[in-house]
């Protein structure tokens, strides 16, 4: 194959922050990262033709991309926001790498920020009647280093913005929501809801009981925390055991079975990640090729879209077919990488994609160089620019090839990235993976509204999810009927009392109405 060696995308700046004390915004926090980021850069800068921010969730302007492009005078052709997704950090590198590769870019900058933790301390400052100070702001390259407060006084509605634009930055990325009405009428629509439904698919095949389940994923969880204790930028750098972790306490209740609080990402979290991809002759007109990180590969591949409609909840077709076309498209396997970073948001996510990669959770390279979401912290779609970020840091520390997988909506959207202190013998390349989502897409399982007879069906996946005081609330169920359709229920609320730690996979139910009330057989 050949290739131009000048046109390989390679990472060559990146920077992370995270803010504990001060009350900052998002766009703040995005300043911070990018300034960290393009320090000793020379003239990078005015090579970026495209700056992309990852979808964010805090209160900000509808056009943070134009406003960060504005703070630092970069002047992009393109400046965008993504969709929902955490898969977004690894799409936008790949398509980076598909721009400069093709010599359609010179340089793309991403960057992206959540300040839920802002937000909540301003809420319960404003609870005690105490309206909180302007958020602080350190403006772009042409004060860098001082603070001060944000002159348009959008303090008071959480959005930490020096640019205004009347024009939204363009928006990409699949618009679909990640439920069907389906499910939104049983209830699943919070991911804390939703990712236990797949836990329970495996702990039903590995048969052990919800209580059996906790204490095997605390195991790899720990050495998470173990990772994210020694990590610079994680927002909780502290060692947990596995007992710390499965034991029930007021400190970490139950949630939905069989996830306590510590096993879920926590996205009250101020924390902003830039990374800058550009060809190596722009990295050597730069002085940064010498540490330059390569990308070697992409893929993409989403599952059936909703989950109640997807063959079998407890695998995961789109990280199996976008790990397998990543790693042909390096012409490498999963033996030959060093490094993994593998999304984390529940660790149903980290099991799924262990069983898809073909990997063991007690993999001696380690399934993560951050900590995870659960303890480096989860800020809401951008975790994976931190993973990704980490991950050069890594390389560049011990040399290898990386691996990391991004994740969108309810284990649907999947992006994996492949990456190396050396540059790839073939170049850069895409891995082709048409004929796997084809194959994926015409898997969908029909599922409906709701039965007017009763009809008998066997459940697929469920949880149990509790209130504040651990009580049973609701039990949402998949069931599969007869026919092979599906439907997505609850179960009858004169039943949940007697459901405390019970997995309900593999039993039979009663199901009728619209939406479907379930009763055990």
């Amino acid at each position: 194959m050949v290739f131009d060696s000048e046109r390989l995308p390679v990472i060559v700046a990146y920077a992370q922050a995270t803010e504990k004390e001060e009350l900052v915004g998002a766009a703040e926090l995005m300043n911070r990262a990018t300034a960290s980021a393009l320090d000793g850069t020379g003239p990078l800068a005015n090579r970026i033709d495209r700056v992309s921010v990852v979808g964010i969730m805090s209160k900000i302007s509808p056009s943070p991309a134009t406003d960060l492009a504005e703070r630092f005078h970069i002047s992009p052709q393109h400046t965008e926001i993504t969709q929902v997704g955490g898969n977004f950090p690894q799409w936008l590198i790949s398509r980076a790498a598909d721009e400069i590769a093709s010599g359609n870019a010179r340089a793309v900058m991403i960057a992206g920020a959540e300040a839920q933790h802002t937000q909540k301390m301003r809420r319960k400052l404003r609870e005690q009647g105490i309206e909180p100070p302007p958020s602080t702001v350190v403006p772009g390259t042409a004060g860098a280093g001082s603070t001060t407060t944000d002159p348009g006084g959008m303090a008071s509605d959480d959005t930490d913005v020096s640019a205004r634009n009347s024009v939204p930055d363009n928006v990409v990325g699949d618009p679909r929501a990640g439920v069907s009405s389906n499910e939104l009428a049983a209830g699943l629509i919070a991911p804390v809801h939703i990712y236990p439904m797949f836990e329970s698919v495996l702990a039903s095949r590995a048969q052990r009981t919800y209580q059996e389940q906790r204490e095997f994923i605390a195991g790899f969880l720990s050495s998470f925390s173990e990772v994210a204790a020694k990590h610079p930028f994680a927002w909780f750098p502290q060692v947990r055991s596995p007992q710390e972790l499965y034991t029930i306490t007021p400190q970490n209740r139950l949630i939905a079975e069989p996830y306590p609080k510590l096993m879920s990402a926590f996205i009250d979290v101020n924390q902003a990640a830039c990374v800058i991809v550009t060809s190596l002759a722009v990295a050597r007109e730069c002085g940064l090729a010498e540490s330059a990180i390569y990308c070697w590969s992409g893929a993409d591949v989403n599952d059936v879209w909703y989950p109640s409609s997807r063959p079998d909840p407890g695998v995961s077709q789109g990280i199996r077919e976008a790990g397998r076309a990543a790693l042909d498209a390096a012409n490498v396997s999963i033996d030959d990488i060093s490094l993994f970073d593998l999304y984390s948001c529940f660790p149903c996510a980290v099991e799924l994609a262990c069983n898809a990669l073909g990997i063991g959770l007690d993999d001696s390279r380690g399934l993560t160089v951050t900590g995870g979401l659960p303890y480096f912290g989860g800020p809401g779609n951008n975790y994976t620019l931190h993973a990704i970020a980490t991950m050069a840091d890594r390389l560049k520390e011990s040399g290898g090839v990386g691996l990391v997988s991004g994740l969108g909506w309810y284990a649907t959207k999947h992006s994996i990235g492949i990456y190396s202190d050396s540059p790839p013998v073939n170049g850069w390349v895409r891995g082709d993976v048409a004929d796997a989502q084809a194959r994926i897409d015409a898997g969908e399982i029909a599922v409906v509204e709701g039965v007017d007879t009763e009809e008998v069906g066997t459940v697929v996946a469920s949880t149990i999810i509790v209130d504040a005081a651990g009580n049973p609330e609701s039990a949402p169920v998949v069931v599969t009927l007869g026919s092979g359709q599906r439907v997505v229920g609850t179960i009858s609320l004169d039943e949940l009392a007697g459901l405390s730690g019970v997995n309900l996979v593999g039993k039979e139910v009663a199901v009728q109405g619209t939406p479907p009330v379930c009763h055990l057989i």
